[in-house]
Formats: structure tokens, C-alpha cells, sequence
């Protein structure tokens, strides 16, 4: 009797350890689902406010072309972008045309001065802020779920539930890991 006991009580341990772990998996994998969609939202923002950047610099850039061109295109495959590698890679693209198109935008003393262009100046470098500390937020998020997953006893549970890895949103080069600076 006192053995059913003993195995009786091991077994009600296990099963309340394991629905403790799966249950701080399943919010591990939330909070990473959150801080992606932190980082969607202001990418959104992003790609919603280089239509109106590109259109105030054509007036002003004319000889430039090919840069408000390379901003256009470096949008769109970043609003296409469907995966994480896809995205990281078009992201990163299109903060590199950014700031070739606040380089070239140097040039161009009355397009420094219009409001509209400093507006959007200023939204743009509060957005690539909010990308950043969303960036870090999931990336934290990110690592504690994989630490998690890869941990022992842990992930017994989460092999035994399908939890997975995930990646990093990472940036690629060194350049682009400072938001684009422009002075007006």
C-alpha cells in the first residue's frame, strides 16, 4: 500500500512538473509571437512612411533618380518578404538605400529645409528606434524559448510537445546596425 502510495505520488509530481513546463513554454512562445508582431507593426510603419520620404525628395533630387529608385524597389521586397531569412535580408537592404538616400539628401539644401521632409525625418528616426527596442524585446524572447527548448528536463516536454527554436532577427552587416542618420 505505502508503495502504490509513493508511486502514486511520483507520478502526480511528474504530471504537475510537466504541465508547469508546458505551460511556461507555451507562454515563451507567445511572448516571442507578441515581440514578432511588435516588430511587423513597425515595419508596417516604416515601409508606410518611405512613399511619402521618396515623393518629397523627387521634387528636390532630381538628378537622382536611380537612389529614390533603389528606396522604391528595397520597399517593396521588403513588403514581400514572407520569412524570417527573406525578411532580415530585405530589411536590411532597404535601411542601406535609407541612408544612401539621407547621404545624397545632404546635397540638397532646400530639400534639408522643407517641413515635410523634416517631419518625416523625424517620424522615420522614432520608428527605427521603436524597430530597434522591438528587435531587442523579440530577441530576448527568442532566447529564453530556445534556452528553454534545449534545456534538460525541459525539453523532454518540449520535443515530446513539437516547441521549437526560433531565429534571431538579426542584422547582417555592422552598418546597418545604426538607424540611419540624417541632419537637417
Amino acid at each position: 500500500m505505502i508503495t502504490l502510495l509513493i508511486v502514486l505520488i511520483v507520478i502526480v509530481g511528474i504530471l504537475l512538473w510537466s504541465v508547469g513546463v508546458f505551460n511556461g513554454l507555451v507562454k515563451l512562445r507567445e511572448n516571442t509571437k507578441n515581440g514578432w508582431s511588435q516588430i511587423d507593426v513597425q515595419l508596417k510603419r516604416r515601409h508606410d512612411l518611405i512613399p511619402n520620404l521618396v515623393e518629397t525628395a523627387k521634387g528636390y533630387m532630381k538628378h537622382e533618380q536611380d537612389t529614390l529608385e533603389n528606396v522604391i524597389k528595397a520597399r517593396q521586397q521588403a513588403v514581400n518578404a514572407s520569412n524570417m531569412k527573406d525578411k532580415q535580408a530585405a530589411e536590411n537592404f532597404l535601411s542601406s538605400t535609407l541612408r544612401s538616400l539621407f547621404a545624397v539628401s545632404e546635397n540638397y539644401p532646400n530639400l534639408k529645409a522643407d517641413q515635410q521632409m523634416l517631419k518625416l525625418h523625424e517620424e522615420i528616426t522614432s520608428t527605427e528606434n521603436k524597430i530597434t527596442f522591438a528587435r531587442q524585446y523579440y530577441n530576448d524572447e527568442v532566447n529564453r524559448l530556445n534556452t528553454a527548448v534545449q534545456s534538460f528536463p525541459d525539453a523532454v516536454i518540449a520535443n515530446a510537445f513539437k516547441f521549437e527554436k526560433r531565429e534571431f532577427f538579426e542584422l547582417e552587416d555592422d552598418s546597418a546596425k545604426n538607424a540611419p542618420t540624417v541632419k537637417f
